[in-house]
């Protein structure tokens, strides 16, 4: 189920709101279970049995890393649920991938492939996944206390605002709101003007530009121009960022309607200037969870510049891999581990120094090179793809022009998805707040007001457009529901 659906806009979320809020405070948790194991029933029935084998195996497993206090012990423990977890991504995720380049081998070693049927990819695993790792890890690492309460670390991992698209929560930042937490008026306003922004990010922008992107990637090579090229990698840059950013927003929105404060996902990663800055913006849930599970026990800075660059790529590799199981992920993830190493290059020092500008660019190019190779079905796709982005290829034959795909309303959304990419909203508030501030009492309470209902409208207005675009079936994709 998706959030940006009219089910869950107009059945599903105002029902488990008002059961959760006049419900005793000692049945909450279980309202929410019930009503998360539902949502991911609504499009997974089968593999809602998948999740609970992960719930009750890492509940086991705290356990007994809790019993067991002597090292050596509990490190035993802790790799067997590492072993667990991540043999369950790796059948129900990578199982596909890994038989059909076996099968290749076999084929072009003229041996006969094995017989393999396809198996189906669960919604949202890798995040659930990741979750319930990071429970077990804390645990261990004695960052936080053994769950006794099956019920509350089943809410922890299966929490339907972040269950299928994050932000990816830890465990021990959570654990005191599983067992108590309170619905204030403040998180409530907060909560539906989170909700509406990112809902109208997904389906008033994303949503939007996702149709040419779609069209143009859809064409046969010979049809490509280099203006095509450019006008769907630029629009997936934007889409992949108001698709993504916008859902986060929506659950970071629910998670404060239901009492719960989530961590922020993206920090306008589009006005970073390097590529070390922009993964401290972009999905910072991820790349957090990587460096404090992954590349910190790795050695991570501590060890010699050849040891640190090895770090730096094997997580980015995995990175990718987690994305999907494709050689296109893989090799993404190879693409930014590579600038980040480059980017601790001497030779590259001056870099950092460089006009804002010029860095501001650099940035944002390595990115929109990147996402066309993570956007792309095979790598050979992505080299042709890039190829007619600098005017290499025969696209003499082509019949599809920009204007084709290029309609009135992108030139609209384009420059709004540019304001709407960096912070402008905190130099005009911090002006706002300096003018009230000068105010007199009278006039003051005046502008408040109206700056409070000129702020509700806007959002009602919003919602509007975006309930209406919905029930209208607009194209309506989400990206990371593969991941």
């Amino acid at each position: 189920m998706l959030f940006s659906s009219t089910i869950f806009l107009f059945l599903f979320l105002p029902v488990v709101l008002g059961l959760s809020w006049a419900a005793p405070r000692r049945l909450v948790n279980g309202i929410l279970l019930v009503a998360s194991l539902l949502f991911y029933a609504w499009g997974e029935v089968f593999f809602v049995g998948v999740m609970i084998a992960s719930i009750l195996a890492n509940y086991a497993f705290g356990l007994w890393i809790g019993r067991y206090r002597e090292p050596r012990r509990a490190k035993l423990i802790l790799a067997g649920a590492v072993a667990v977890n991540i043999g369950l991504l790796f059948v129900y995720k990578y199982a596909n991938f890994f038989v059909g380049n076996l099968n290749r081998a076999l084929a072009a070693l003229d041996l006969a492939p094995l017989a393999w049927e396809p198996i189906h990819l669960p919604i949202g695993i890798s995040f659930f996944t990741f979750q319930a790792l990071s429970y077990v890890v804390d645990v261990y690492r004695h960052e936080a206390n053994v769950q006794r309460r099956i019920l509350d670390l089943a809410l922890f991992i299966s929490l339907f605002p972040q269950l299928i698209a994050g932000p990816i929560v830890r465990y021990q930042h959570i654990e005191g709101q599983l067992a108590g937490r309170t619905v204030t008026l403040d998180k409530l306003a907060y909560g539906i003007r989170r909700f509406v922004l990112g809902l109208a990010k997904k389906v008033l922008i994303a949503n939007a530009v996702a149709v040419p992107v779609d069209e143009i990637y859809a064409l046969p090579a010979g049809q490509l121009t280099p203006a095509l090229a450019w006008l769907a990698a630029l629009g997936y840059v934007i889409q992949i960022y108001f698709d993504f950013s916008g859902y986060s927003d929506m659950a970071i929105g629910l998670g404060s309607l239901l009492g719960f404060h989530f961590p922020e996902n993206f920090l306008f990663p589009y006005t970073a200037r390097s590529v070390r800055e922009f993964w401290n913006r972009w999905h910072v849930s991820l790349s957090t969870w990587f460096r404090d599970y992954v590349y910190i026990p790795m050695g991570g800075n501590r060890r010699p510049p050849g040891r640190m660059y090895f770090n730096l790529v094997s997580v980015f590799l995995l990175c990718g891999a987690w994305h999907g199981a494709s050689w296109t992920f893989i090799f993404w993830g190879a693409y930014q581990g590579a600038f980040l190493v480059l980017e601790r290059q001497p030779w590259l020092a001056g870099l950092s120094r460089a006009w804002r500008p010029i860095r501001h660019v650099y940035t944002l190019l390595v990115w929109l090179v990147g996402m066309v190779i993570f956007r792309a079905d095979s790598i050979g796709e992505a080299l042709v793809f890039l190829r007619r982005m600098i005017g290499r290829g025969d696209w003499s034959a082509s019949w599809h022009t920009l204007d084709m795909h290029l309609t009135r309303d992108l030139w609209l959304i384009i420059p709004v998805a540019a304001l709407c990419s960096v912070p402008l909203h905190r130099p005009l508030w911090a002006w706002y707040e300096r003018r009230v501030a000068a105010l007199g009492g009278a006039r003051r309470v005046l502008v408040e007001g109206a700056s409070a209902l000129f702020g509700a409208a806007g959002l009602v207005l919003l919602l509007v457009l975006s309930a209406s675009f919905l029930a209208a079936g607009t194209h309506n994709p989400f990206i990371y529901f593969q991941f």
